[in-house]
């Protein structure tokens, strides 16, 4: 007799799922749950929830090591927790179920080490990502029109399914990608730079290209992970003007930085993080100018 066979049950999240999902706020553009993350036996974060809006402009502080940049990164799932949740949009982006590349799409990322293709022209740079991806939506949908094409020849005239409109090409896509990269390199006052190498160009203005190549997706959010820690002093005030720039139009960003003025100017609330967790948080007026925690009192006496 053959023993009954056991069904191997693939896991429904990233996260082990010691801790239960929860119900998400869904006036929350961003919220994590009980959000943690170990390398090896380091507890880099632990256990941290929070919730971000649409608008709002965070700040994080903190010493190095404290797991700011990581909990940057596991915001769009660039690190995997270890466990806990990270919803987007009403997205859990935890759920193996859910496409982190689609929901990556509206969720912009600015490194410290600018991160730009070094082969590619600035141009070619920031129109690569919304070219590969209007392609292959457009491939997408001209295989589903086929395959209805094909349903079609078996129903009865008025059962035919309809297709899908097909109103772009794959020359229209470069060119209106292309059209709006000028634009986004004329308000940063870089258009002469669109077909030089990023090799050839100063830090501040490799920085300001990576910030607008993110924009050129039309993200919900922007993630800055400490965007001038790698830029001489004299380059740092022209990316933090654009920074800025798109805060005062209205950009929802969460932003890892040093800049202490910066994030008192700019920041709508201040999260300081110390050993893995968020130590305090409040609106500018309250982390620089009446701080309760000990630690964010000593932090603060040291970098201001």
């Amino acid at each position: 007799m053959k023993s009954a066979e056991t069904k191997v049950k693939k896991p429904k999240y990233l996260t082990n799922k010691n801790t239960p999902v929860e119900p998400f706020d869904p006036k929350a553009l961003l919220e994590v749950q009980h959000l943690s993350k170990h390398f090896g036996e380091l507890k880099v974060l632990d256990g941290i929830s929070d919730k971000i809006y649409q608008g709002e402009k965070i700040a994080i502080i903190g010493p190095s090591g404290s797991g700011k940049s990581t909990f940057l990164r596991c915001l769009n799932m660039l690190e995997d927790p270890t466990d806990g949740y990270v919803f987007f949009e009403g997205n859990n982006l935890c759920d193996l179920r859910v496409d982190i590349n689609v929901q990556r799409r509206r969720m912009g990322m600015v490194f410290q080490q600018f991160n730009l293709f070094n082969n590619m022209n600035v141009l070619k740079n920031i129109t690569y990502a919304p070219v590969h991806i209007a392609v292959k939506e457009l491939n997408k949908t001209k295989r589903q029109n086929l395959i209805i094409k094909l349903k079609n020849i078996f129903k009865e005239k008025g059962k035919k399914i309809p297709l899908t409109p097909v109103q772009t090409d794959k020359k229209k896509i470069k060119a209106d990608a292309e059209e709006n990269a000028m634009r986004l390199l004329k308000r940063i006052g870089l258009e002469d730079k669109a077909n030089v190498y990023p090799s050839t160009l100063s830090g501040g203005q490799r920085q300001r290209i990576a910030i607008i190549r993110a924009l050129a997706m039309n993200p919900k959010v922007m993630l800055f992970d400490e965007p001038t820690s790698a830029l001489d002093p004299e380059m740092v005030g022209e990316v933090l003007a654009l920074i800025k720039e798109l805060a005062d139009e209205g950009m929802t960003m969460v932003i890892v930085t040093h800049e202490m003025g910066f994030a008192r100017e700019v920041a709508t609330r201040v999260l300081f993080m110390d050993g893995g967790k968020i130590q305090e948080q409040g609106t500018p007026e309250h982390i620089f100018g009446s701080p309760k925690n000990e630690r964010l009192k000593d932090f603060l006496s040291k970098v201001l």
